[in-house]
């Protein structure tokens, strides 16, 4: 069953629409005036991550919850700083969609005990020690751009990916080398194929 139709099964919902894209999205929430949205982090023509933040800068009053393939225990920290309510992935998604909405229409933050965990860990070691986990240290265009490194994206596949200029992709790149420490462009896509091995069974 389609998530639409788990919605509007609820007597008390309504689904005002669906996009594939964030201009399509904006301009939709802009018609329909919705409560919630839930977005996905792989959109058709752009990043949800822009997305979430795009929404919370034009309509702080829309509640946003992200449904998505990704692996949460590197996203869902993102997501809810980048303004997102609530972070469920898909796998769970049958048995808890609708905890997760109802949750986030209340106010409160949804997210699973695994990130929830996640999360409370990571506080506690930030009580002993100031130093983040190299990743964490990339900004979330950073993150993009390592992420399409590591998937064998070219630097022109990754600036018509993400809708930029070369030139800006190479400052990206550079930046992600003098944060990760790395010393040259091969070691960088070393990092970023590995890196990206590791983490592909939650990436869409």
């Amino acid at each position: 069953m389609s998530l639409r139709e788990v919605i509007k099964r609820e007597p008390d919902m309504l689904v005002c629409g669906e996009a594939e894209d964030r201009e399509q999205a904006l301009q939709l929430v802009e018609n329909t005036n919705p409560h919630l949205v839930i977005v996905d982090l792989t959109l058709k023509t752009s990043n949800g991550m822009d997305l979430i933040k795009d929404l919370r800068s034009r309509y702080p009053k829309v509640q946003i919850l992200v449904l998505s393939m990704h692996d949460e225990t590197l996203h869902a920290e993102r997501a809810i700083r980048a303004g997102a309510r609530g972070y469920i992935t898909k796998q769970e998604a049958t048995k808890k969609i609708m905890v997760a909405i109802r949750q986030v229409l209340n106010g409160d933050i949804y997210w699973s005990e695994k990130a929830a965990a996640r999360v409370a860990s990571k506080i506690a070691r930030a009580s002993k020690s100031t130093t983040a986990s190299s990743v964490d240290l990339l900004a979330d265009r950073e993150l993009q751009v390592f992420e399409l490194i590591g998937a064998g994206q070219s630097t022109r596949q990754i600036a018509a990916a993400l809708h930029i200029d070369v030139s800006t992709v190479e400052t990206y790149r550079a930046r992600i080398k003098d944060k990760l420490n790395l010393e040259d462009s091969l070691a960088l896509l070393q990092f970023a194929i590995r890196w990206h091995i590791a983490n592909s069974h939650g990436v869409e």
